[in-house]
């Protein structure tokens, strides 16, 4: 069987964002969304939350490009030196990660934090995930899962992307695509067994991976067609970004801006109809109660 959850990341970020976030799970498309603990317009996430009973809604761990809930002088060891900011871009991340910067309390402090807001605004957390995929390091995953499970959540997103959905023959096309498709093939390479082997040792539940990591920035409908065409059997996730580009969106530091319409046309042009009867793929939100829903393949 193949299941498809279609989680939006970055609900909270802007009005915009979370307006399309809510226009996507209306179409019936977007069946889950992570919620950033640290965004601009947290309480509006929130409260639109709290309208669609049928969205699965996770914590979107910030640990990188963004600023902490706890007071800097706690979590010194995850900002760039000399600011009160966190790492802005993933390539910084890797490089703290590689010189033993991240101090393995102060990550599970920060992401204590968070869980705590989101579970503080009586939202039922049904899993996490971090901004730009942090958590695919091992130093960082391992403190996140202590604050996790701490907090009763006990489901995480696979960030390895299925090695076949982009080609490098499709991807040659477009420059940002192929770096994006380098890079995340390589991660998957070195990093993906440790990965899964800290998420069992946990205790928690995964899926087999995701799709539109890759695509992140230049999904559209030709790109996501032809991923749901080579999406393998299990239980996969589509990692998506719907937004406006609006003027709140200006004003906030990120590389996602003309593509989050681009990704919100592309969402609300597909129906669960369609995936069911064109790809066999049978839509499902990040369940609840991750343990007693569906089982997750565990490979």
């Amino acid at each position: 069987m193949k299941r498809l959850i279609v989680n939006a990341d970055d609900f909270g970020l802007t009005h915009g964002v979370n307006r399309a976030i809510v226009a996507c799970h209306e179409r019936g498309i977007v069946s889950s969304a992570t919620l950033m603990p640290t965004g601009a317009c947290f309480d509006e996430a929130v409260a639109l939350a709290a309208q669609m009973p049928r969205l699965s809604v996770g914590c979107h761990i910030v640990i990188a490009d963004g600023v902490p809930l706890l007071p800097p002088n706690e979590v010194r060891s995850l900002l760039a030196p000399g600011t009160n900011r966190f790492y802005n871009s993933i390539g910084e991340v890797v490089r703290a990660v590689l010189r033993g910067r991240f101090r393995s309390e102060e990550v599970e402090a920060e992401a204590w934090a968070q869980f705590a807001r989101l579970q503080r605004s009586e939202v039922n957390v049904s899993h996490f995930d971090a901004h730009k995929h942090a958590h695919m390091f091992p130093s960082i995953l391992k403190p996140l899962l202590r604050a996790a499970a701490a907090h009763g959540i006990s489901a995480v997103r696979n960030p390895f992307e299925a090695p076949g959905v982009v080609t490098f023959k499709e991807a040659s096309s477009n420059k940002t695509l192929l770096i994006r498709k380098a890079e995340t093939s390589v991660l998957r390479a070195v990093l993906r067994k440790r990965w899964l082997s800290a998420v069992h040792t946990a205790g928690f539940t995964t899926t087999d991976g995701s799709l539109g990591v890759a695509s992140t920035g230049s999904l559209n409908d030709a790109g996501l067609r032809a991923m749901l065409k080579r999406m393998p059997q299990g239980t996969w996730e589509l990692v998506c970004h719907p937004g406006y580009n609006d003027s709140d969106l200006a004003a906030v530091r990120t590389k996602l801006r003309e593509s989050r319409e681009v990704e919100m046309t592309t969402l609300l042009g597909i129906t669960p109809d369609e995936l069911r009867g064109t790809y066999g793929v049978e839509l499902v939100p990040y369940p609840k109660s991750p343990r007693t829903a569906f089982v997750f393949t565990q490979n």
